[in-house]
């Protein structure tokens, strides 16, 4: 298996991190990679970078100004006085359809959801780089069978237009498109402990890609206002969305018969390519401490996932620092 990855990802290295009002360490890490990496290492298999493709495919989802906000926001913040060193949104609007300002502080709070996606000077080349991996891991499913692409930062919190919950490009939805571009009929399967709101956010008007997410329940969980089993797309995309809510603490048989309908889900759509939102954080001893899913459960989830007999890009999400977060991708890996 080819996994591509590069290493200006690291760059990110977010420092602020609000939970429950207080002040935290970010969880979103550099250090992550080496575990991820680590694990890629032992199982063997070609490491790649990928080329630069351009913005082109990133503006395909992504509007030139929510560009430009990633591209230049943070040396305008500085520019403040008395700024902190990352950029944290302050105040937000009522909806997205509400004036656009042209101030730094505006701006921050029409772009960003939430205080878990601070923006220093690195980030937008890290999270550049993390989109360019999905996109080269698209294209290598012209030949490969399965690919994996390490991303980091993660992506499926980002909406078109905003950035949260740690992410700032949508990877996966970015190497959907350019599936889809392609001529494949594709499926999103997102296995994070987290909703992938930004990811059926995307998608949601839209009938042509299939958005399924297995979660812990949003009514007491992040992202709180998205993830529910009701929503099912709208307009043109009404029932390209599955909802599959779990209670805290599900472990491997819980989590197993959701992605059975998952899989079930995405047969019957049709779907000929699947994007594999790989969160790693359902894990029962990840530090979110959502769900209950074993080492040996995920080895489950990649054996079943391969089943389907489908062309995979694997794109990396969440999956926090744990002794064994090396180990549960790994075991997802071995399942392919």
């Amino acid at each position: 298996m080819i996994t591509v990855f590069d290493d200006a990802q690291r760059a990110h290295d977010p420092q602020f991190f609000l939970s429950s009002g207080a002040p935290q360490p970010c969880p979103e890490k550099p250090a992550r990679v080496d575990a991820l990496l680590g694990a890629v290492r032992r199982l063997g298999g070609p490491v790649v970078q990928a080329p630069d493709a351009g913005l082109e495919p990133i503006l395909r989802l992504h509007p030139q100004r929510y560009v430009t906000f990633l591209q230049t926001i943070h040396a305008r913040w500085s520019r403040i006085p008395g700024a902190s060193a990352e950029v944290i949104p302050n105040i937000h609007p009522a909806n997205r359809s509400d004036g656009y300002p042209l101030s730094a502080v505006g701006q921050a709070g029409f772009h960003q959801t939430d205080t878990s996606c601070p923006i220093s000077a690195n980030t937008w080349a890290a999270a550049y780089a993390s989109a360019q991996t999905a996109i080269h891991g698209a294209d290598l499913l012209r030949a490969e069978r399965v690919v994996y692409a390490l991303c980091r930062p993660p992506g499926h919190h980002a909406f078109a237009e905003l950035a949260g919950g740690f992410c700032y490009l949508n990877n996966s939805a970015i190497a959907a498109q350019r599936l889809t571009d392609a001529g494949r009929r594709v499926a999103i399967l997102d296995v994070d402990l987290h909703h992938g709101n930004g990811t059926q956010g995307i998608f949601y008007d839209r009938p042509d890609v299939l958005t399924v997410s297995i979660h812990a329940h949003p009514e007491r969980y992040y992202p709180f206002f998205w993830g529910y089993p009701d929503e099912r797309g709208r307009g043109a995309g009404d029932g390209a969305n599955l909802n599959l809510c779990l209670d805290r603490g599900t472990g491997d048989e819980g989590f197993m018969a959701a992605l059975d309908r998952a899989m079930q889900a995405v047969a019957d759509w049709g779907a000929d390519t699947l994007v594999l939102a790989l969160g790693l954080d359902a894990f029962e001893g990840d530090p979110f401490a959502g769900l209950a899913v074993t080492t040996p459960g995920f080895a489950r989830i990649g054996r079943a996932v391969a089943g389907m007999g489908l062309p995979v890009l694997i794109v990396q999400e969440g999956g926090y620092l744990c002794p064994e977060l090396g180990d549960n991708l790994a075991a997802v890996l071995s399942g392919f």
